[in-house]
């Protein structure tokens, strides 16, 4: 599939035009320079052809992190098919937009130039000073308006092939259909989001397991804005890694941070498995168990990772003591220590991924769990509601990711807290599960389920 990437000073319209090309408010836009940082792609149609688009981060190197970003960006420009170079028409070019562009066209590429913010036919006279560049190809646009987008369009649709179209006398065998339905089915991704504070390792993490720098990593607290998906297959299975932005406390959230913070969150809903990422090198925080509560709340899968063990404030069993005591909902949650600089145990993330997928996709046999049930209730007999007795019928799973279970009950609303947990430990015994959460339902026809997460 062919590539696009859109590429351009900061502050020129690269994300708005991304997502006007993807129809989808993907990208965070904002008058903020610098608000794109991680180079983002994602697959679109452009007059029916498929390509994948690339939208990078400004052209910039005032300091450590722009000048990362800068890297990502032309890394990106080098391995696409075609370039897009966009500037900001309601300003002069500049000498370094002209550098920039003449540095591009060395990589004998399809190459446009593209005069954003030109929004009606009185501004186009300002179109004429950037035929300085001497582009062969020059369009004068306005993203906000949708002025003269289809034209750029069109001139983009002729470097991608044509989708194939089967004929009446191409029909695909029943056989094959099927087939490809089943792998596609047993293809199925598992997404991962990264997740702590700021500038605690997350990009440095996603780099390390990657391989290679696709996050734009530097010691600027809040580097990572727009979360930032990367995709690896391990051992045949497809890992998808959401690295999303660092968060702070809600006092010290400034401007575009506000948009991430809630990014983060729509990443959450859509995540298996989240990475909580703490500094080992510092003690934990009172924001550490703040953004930990996060994976109790959406129910997903977990793993503890201490980064920076190189420079561990605490022995190992005092760190995982405190973690513990701390994070007392993620009693279930393997703790892997690592250090992403150095690479040291990055290896293992994988494994415990697959390992913790396996448990929170797990599916207990009814007759199994039902044995368990029985059990734990004949060595601890259920509380009383006021001398009458509380009975579970019978228990059946309903559901996964995480595992779901309805106890069928004659008084489901007085079923105590203390022994669902008692109940959940249990389950644990006799499944491990562990990095899963176990979500337990007491139930009875006609009235509200009540949950619990353990």
């Amino acid at each position: 599939m062919k590539t696009i990437a859109l590429i351009g000073l900061p502050n020129v319209g690269k994300s708005s035009l991304f997502n006007r090309i993807a129809k989808e408010r993907i990208a965070i836009t904002s008058d903020i320079s610098g608000t794109t940082r991680d180079v983002r792609y994602r697959e679109v149609e452009i007059e029916g052809r498929p390509c994948m688009l690339a939208d990078t981060g400004g052209l910039d190197d005032t300091n450590e992190m722009f000048e990362n970003v800068k890297k990502q960006s032309l890394k990106a420009a080098k391995t696409a098919d075609v370039i897009l170079f966009l500037t900001d028409g309601k300003i002069l070019p500049s000498d370094k937009e002209k550098r920039l562009f003449f540095e591009l066209q060395k990589l004998k590429k399809p190459i446009a130039l593209a005069i954003n913010k030109i929004d009606n036919e009185k501004e186009e006279e300002r179109a004429w000073e950037f035929y300085q560049f001497g582009a062969q190809n020059i369009f004068a646009i306005s993203v906000s308006h949708n002025r003269g987008v289809s034209k750029l369009l069109s001139w983009l649709a002729q470097f991608l092939p044509e989708t194939e179209q089967l004929t009446e006398d191409e029909d695909i065998p029943l056989e094959e259909f099927l087939s490809e339905k089943e792998e596609k089915s047993a293809d199925d991704a598992i997404n991962i989001a990264i997740i702590g504070r700021v500038n605690v390792g997350k990009s440095s993490l996603l780099n390390a397991v990657l391989g290679e720098e696709r996050s734009v990593v530097s010691s600027i607290a809040g580097t990572t804005i727009d979360p930032v998906d990367e995709s690896m297959i391990y051992e045949g299975v497809k890992l998808n890694f959401v690295d999303t932005a660092g968060i702070r406390k809600r006092g010290r959230i400034e401007g575009i941070e506000k948009y991430a913070l809630n990014r983060t969150r729509s990443m959450l809903e859509r995540a298996d498995i989240a990475l909580l990422v703490l500094d080992a090198s510092e003690p934990l925080t009172e924001l550490d168990e703040r953004i930990a509560s996060l994976i109790d709340e959406y129910e997903l899968g977990s793993i503890i990772v201490l980064n920076k063990w190189d420079k561990a404030m605490y022995s190992y069993e005092k760190s995982v003591e405190e973690l513990r005591y701390k994070f007392k909902f993620l009693s279930h949650a393997p703790i892997l220590t690592l250090s992403a600089l150095s690479k040291k145990r990055v290896h293992k993330i994988n494994e415990f991924i697959i390992r913790v997928f396996n448990n929170y996709s797990f599916r207990i046999p009814t007759a199994k769990l039902n044995e368990i049930i029985k059990d734990a209730a004949i060595k601890h007999q259920i509380p009383s509601d006021k001398g009458k007795l509380v009975k579970i019928y019978f228990a059946t799973q309903f559901d996964t990711k995480p595992p779901r279970i309805a106890l069928v009950m004659n008084r489901p609303k007085r079923l105590h807290f203390s022994y669902k947990r008692y109940l959940i430990n249990k389950l644990r015994e006799a499944f491990g599960l562990e990095g899963s959460p176990i979500i337990l339902i007491p139930r009875a026809k006609g009235e509200k389920d009540e949950e619990i997460n353990g």
